[in-house]
């Protein structure tokens, strides 16, 4: 009796425990999924090749299994791909989804080249039957067209064009003795591992209204609301070799690079109303070159925004700001190296000379490497420095300690370095420091008789 008793009350709880984990299938048409999204937006990509894989879940809500008795692709064209629960296909049947439960749906799509550079949009429909109803969710991406140069080497020269954005492949390398010219709205979109090489010459036409654009090719978001946009690493940079001259790089943004620019010996570069950012090593790196820096973003590097061994440098209403995301900082934002004979690197080099006039140096981290700077030939007038220093023969008529208020939020992933109505930096340059070539900054607006520090003069609401 007893062990009949205990077999009675085993299958008891089975059974009880059964139907708290299986209450049936709820076939009544109000047992609806539901979505995380009504429009899968999959972003900008390139037509010709697989986008980045995309997301959405599928909930049950309910207090029973819901079985989707049908999945499919309206379209059927193979433009998109899905994959329901882990289960690649076109269609699927009696998908069931557990009471208070999900599944993911991933989806890819390759887009067919349209003939246009326009951007063109390329949708489909995903269709949920469940108990008779349907159900649906939206796929859409967009696509765009690109000229795709794999390998290229500039032996003469050479001009492009806006139109059709470039994305560039393995390398670009202009050869010594030629050049490279980039109209204005040039895009180009660098892949893994691809960088640029210039031993001959780089000239860069950007305006206000149309910038040159150099960044990495993936498109959309890393996770949630992080763009790739604002990631580095995704191509190496574009290096300056040594001996080159006669590069003039003009309203040019470059980002998303594992080394930023790197001006090798003996090279000249002029950048005028240029953004660089987002480097996974320095954003700007000198090495006894001749540079010439005039209403520039220096910004969000991981080793320092830029570093300078030696060489010569004319700086004139920059920002050098360091807000890097995604590592700890590894060095002050701007750094000199090979100044003097304390600091003689042995190289048998000249030793750097270098003005920096109506600057900004703040941001996360140490702003400016020396603080001392007795001895060399570096100067550094009438700018804002995050640091708590004092005047004297090198730093002249500065402002110290003070915060310019940037827009910049980091923690919600926005970077603007323009300069709020309250910031001390506004109105506070040297006129008489401002070269001709920069009387008008990155958007085109004057600076007239009080101009700001740094490279903004443009308000937020002014863009």
């Amino acid at each position: 009796m007893k062990t009949l008793l205990r077999i009675f009350f085993t299958l008891t709880v089975l059974s009880a425990f059964s139907a708290c984990i299986e209450d049936g299938i709820d076939t009544s048409p109000s047992a609806q999924p539901e979505f995380s999204v009504d429009t899968l937006k999959m972003g900008v990509v390139f037509t010709g090749q697989a986008t980045p894989t995309s997301r959405f879940m599928v909930y049950n809500r309910h207090g029973k299994i819901i079985n989707i008795s049908n999945i499919s692709l309206r379209g059927g064209d193979g433009t998109f791909r899905i994959n329901v629960d882990g289960f690649a296909g076109t269609e699927f049947q009696n998908v069931e989804i557990r009471p208070n439960d999900s599944i993911y749906v991933f989806v890819e799509a390759t887009l067919r080249p349209n003939g246009a550079p326009a951007l063109t949009d390329f949708n489909d429909i995903l269709d949920f039957t469940t108990n008779g109803v349907t159900r649906s969710v939206v796929l859409n991406a967009s696509g765009q067209d690109v000229e795709r140069l794999r390998g290229l080497v500039v032996d003469a020269d050479m001009r492009l064009e806006a139109g059709y954005p470039y994305q560039i492949f393995d390398s670009l390398v202009v050869a010594k003795g030629a050049t490279l010219t980039v109209g204005e709205g040039v895009m180009m979109h660098f892949h893994d591992k691809a960088f640029m090489r210039v031993e001959g010459s780089l000239v860069t036409e950007g305006t206000p209204q149309n910038p040159v654009n150099m960044s990495g090719d993936r498109t959309g978001n890393v996770v949630s609301d992080i763009s790739f946009d604002l990631m580095a690493s995704q191509w190496e940079g574009v290096h300056f070799a040594p001996e080159s001259r006669g590069n003039r790089l003009s309203h040019t943004v470059i980002r998303n690079t594992v080394a930023g620019v790197m001006a090798d010996s003996l090279s000249q570069v002029d950048m005028l109303n240029c953004r660089l950012r987002n480097s996974a090593g320095y954003s700007l790196a000198g090495r006894y070159a001749d540079l010439t820096l005039t209403g520039c973003e220096i910004a969000e590097a991981a080793d320092g925004v830029m570093a300078l061994i030696g060489g010569k440098a004319t700086v004139s209403n920059c920002t050098f700001a360091n807000y890097y995301l995604f590592s700890a900082l590894r060095g002050e934002a701007v750094q000199l190296y090979h100044l003097n004979y304390s600091d003689d690197d042995g190289s048998g080099m000249p030793f750097m000379e270098a003005e920096f006039n109506n600057c900004i140096f703040y941001g996360n981290g140490t702003d400016f490497s020396p603080g001392d700077l007795t001895g060399s030939m570096v100067t550094v007038r009438r700018s804002l420095l995050k640091s708590n220093g004092s005047d004297d023969s090198n730093f002249i008529n500065c402002i110290w300690g003070e915060d310019p208020l940037y827009y910049t939020v980091r923690s919600d992933y926005y970077f603007d370095y323009r300069l709020q109505p309250e910031s001390p930096a506004i109105g506070t340059a040297d006129p008489a420091l401002i070269p001709e070539a920069g009387r008008k900054d990155f958007y085109g607006t004057d600076r007239g008789s009080n101009p700001n520090l740094g490279a903004y003069q443009t308000a937020k609401e002014e863009e």
